[in-house]
């Protein structure tokens, strides 16, 4: 009797242990589980567009994110020519952003693409086949941007478009500075510079960047010609009127290229030497239609020339009276702006409105989507503010802009 009830004792705590057993795995698979299933953390609730600054301070809020997610951040620059940001500042800035945010060597990758679409493609595929999350790209055009995004899509992977927009697929997040914006503060520029100047009877030439490649030229083209002409257009027509002005001449330097952007002035400008206010699209072509001024003749103060990416090369202009002034946009601010969006995406987290704060789209008529984006504040910076924006934030080398214009030009614009 003893043995038979020992025997049901025995089956009961099996069955009990059985029930118990069921019991935990329907509520863990109800609820989650905080080691196996999911983030661990959430999106401090501070984070904006307007939280990073020249010290990175708010990077290091983003280590439980960055815990809580897992693989490769692959980063993709376009190359090296085009701008000296992609190797001066980008590429220290993003390494910088990620270590802050607790990332190790071997949890993010920057490569450049030296100006190939092949290239760019290959470091894009490489990336993703070593098991990259999320990809953080510069494309070098729509047509290689397209085919990283198809690729990235086809495997899972979250594309964030840094600097030039991409418009395929369902969410390819954009991080940059307000584009237009940017045109407009150029645009703005011009027109107090050519009254600054004293210019009479404005002539004007236009040269643009590449806006045969890159959306980016296009929107700052529709910003500074908005201010300008009243028209937001890519390219305005020649003759048209407004604000006193005339337009002479409007060209495209291809490809940002600025050999072919100084050719192409130094024909409009011989052709037609009325030309006495012109508008460019960044520094680049702005020191190649100075150095044409200069080789005929024409000295500071004269002919106003405009700019934006505040090179080393721009702000010796500007400070030497050739250049008006340039904008400023600074590369540190969009460095920690990717990594943080690459670090919520990587978590398997939404960003919020704070910081995704705005949308692009494709330019009217154009193929693609309007996608989400984050949307920095640019700055124009003249000679009264050289001392206060990118002297103060180390952009530019203080040491070597002074050994260019001399110490005495710095010091009397304040860099001491």
């Amino acid at each position: 009797m003893d043995q038979e009830v020992h025997m049901h004792l025995r089956k009961l705590r099996r069955l009990s242990f059985t029930a118990c057993v069921g019991a935990i795995a329907v509520l863990t698979a109800a609820c989650g589980s905080s080691s196996t299933s999911g983030p661990s953390a959430t999106v401090p609730s501070e984070l904006t567009v307007n939280s990073f600054d020249v010290n990175f301070t708010v990077m290091a809020t983003l280590k439980n994110l960055h815990t809580a997610g897992s693989g490769l951040v692959g980063v993709i620059l376009p190359d090296t020519t085009s701008s000296v940001r992609y190797v001066n500042f980008d590429a220290p800035y993003l390494k910088k952003a990620f270590q802050a945010a607790g990332y190790s060597d071997s949890e993010f990758k920057i490569d450049n693409a030296q100006g190939n679409d092949a290239t760019e493609l290959a470091q894009a595929q490489a990336d993703i086949t070593q098991g990259a999350k999320v990809l953080i790209m510069d494309p070098l055009d729509s047509t290689v941007g397209t085919q990283i995004q198809q690729a990235a899509a086809a495997k899972g992977v979250k594309v964030i478009s840094y600097d030039r927009a991409t418009f395929t697929g369902n969410k390819t997040y954009y991080v940059s500075f307000n584009n237009v914006n940017v045109g407009k503060l150029i645009g703005q520029g011009f027109l107090d510079c050519v009254k600054a100047w004293n210019v009479s009877n404005p002539q004007v030439f236009t040269l643009n960047g590449g806006e045969d490649t890159d959306p980016n030229a296009i929107d700052f083209a529709k910003g500074y010609n908005s201010v300008v002409w009243g028209d937001s257009v890519p390219q305005e027509t020649i003759g048209k009127s407004a604000n006193g002005l005339t337009l002479v001449g409007d060209e495209v330097a291809p490809g940002w290229d600025n050999t072919k952007g100084q050719t192409i002035f130094q024909q409009k400008y011989t052709a037609n030497p009325k030309i006495n206010a012109t508008i460019e699209a960044n520094d680049g072509l702005a020191n190649a239609v100075v150095t044409v001024l200069k080789q005929k003749g024409v000295g500071a103060g004269k002919i106003p020339t405009v700019g934006q990416d505040a090179t080393l090369q721009g702000i010796e202009n500007i400070l030497q009276g050739y250049q008006c002034g340039t904008v400023y946009k600074a590369v540190y601010l969009e460095a920690q702006a990717a990594v943080a969006l690459a670090t919520i995406l990587r978590a398997g987290l939404e960003p919020p409105s704070a910081l995704v704060n705005g949308t692009t789209a494709p330019a009217s008529g154009k193929p693609g989507n309007t996608q989400p984006a984050v949307l920095l504040t640019p700055l124009w910076v003249d000679k009264s503010k050289v001392a206060s924006t990118v002297i103060k934030d180390n952009f530019v080398d203080k040491n070597a802009l002074c050994q260019a214009v001399t110490q005495k030009v710095c010091t009397d614009n304040g860099i001491t």
